[in-house]
């Protein structure tokens, strides 16, 4: 029996603090099929880009139609020396950022506007479903006659393909919460307040989380949109300015950094959701 002021662990307190073999062997056994994943993604991208390469060496496709990962190579290299694909990939990035902010704190905050009032939201549903539903290209032209041709049109177009959806996602969630802790809270003398910061809010950091990583990349394609009709610099004004005078370099070099980027915020938001799940 152990003695009351003996502070040293017994062995079933070790037993319980050191993983079992099966718990090794299964902890082995997942790094191994993470680290197969890696290498077969790698694998895949380096033998795509070596046949298309290779295709466009023995004349199997146009180069001059289809480019090649050496002529897109050249093309970002000589854009790079004198800075104007950092000018057009920064535009880009910041416009994507503050529509990103934007539509995420207005689709917040007018979610719980609609979960504070029954009323609000069965007037206003049907119009935010009207408006998720309408083609946001659609919408582009009247915003370039409202706004003028600026940033603000392409950030507002952004904001446009993404919030209505978010709202009415972020809705639906804060109506699904826990009904026995609401009551719980308010039975202890809680207020609407105190349900909001104490369990609403709390209990949908993971629905939040999750809408921000369907927005980051809506939230791009809105850019592109709205640098379609109304840009002078950015990689979507790059795209159109290319297809024009059909540097198709060029083109395919704004997509693949269009991939890239969209990839790093994605996996940003990531990041964001394994610290919030810790």
């Amino acid at each position: 029996m152990k003695h009351p002021y003996d502070n040293t662990p017994d062995a079933a307190e070790n037993a319980g603090s050191c993983p079992s073999p099966r718990q090794l062997a299964y902890l082995e056994a997942e790094r191994r099929h993470r680290v197969q994943v890696r290498i077969v993604r790698a694998m895949i991208l380096i033998l795509f880009l070596a046949l298309w390469e290779l295709f466009a060496e023995l004349d199997l496709i146009d180069s001059f139609i289809f480019s090649s990962p050496g002529r897109i190579l050249a093309c970002f290299l000589q854009m790079t020396a004198d800075g104007s694909i950092f000018l057009h990939t920064g535009i880009t990035l910041l416009e994507t950022l503050i529509s990103f902010f934007l539509t995420v704190a207005i689709a917040v905050a007018a979610a719980v506007l609609l979960w504070a009032s029954r009323s609000l939201s069965e007037i206003l549903e049907p119009y935010l479903v009207m408006l998720n539903s309408l083609p946001k290209s659609a919408m582009a032209p009247l915003l370039i006659v409202w706004l003028g041709n600026s940033m603000k049109t392409i950030i507002a177009a952004a904001v446009s393909v993404a919030v209505f959806g978010s709202i009415l996602t972020l809705h639906t969630g804060f109506m699904q919460t826990d009904a026995d802790k609401i009551r719980l809270i308010t039975s202890l003398g809680g207020s609407r307040r105190d349900v909001l910061t104490k369990v609403l809010i709390p209990a949908s950091v993971p629905l939040i989380i999750s809408n921000m990583k369907v927005n980051v990349g809506l939230c791009l394609v809105g850019v592109i949109i709205g640098e379609f009709l109304s840009a002078r610099a950015g990689l979507g004004y790059l795209i159109i300015y290319a297809s024009q005078v059909f540097k198709m370099d060029l083109l395919v070099m704004s997509i693949v950094i269009l991939c890239l980027v969209s990839t790093a915020l994605y996996q940003l938001i990531t990041v964001l959701e394994k610290r919030a799940a810790r």
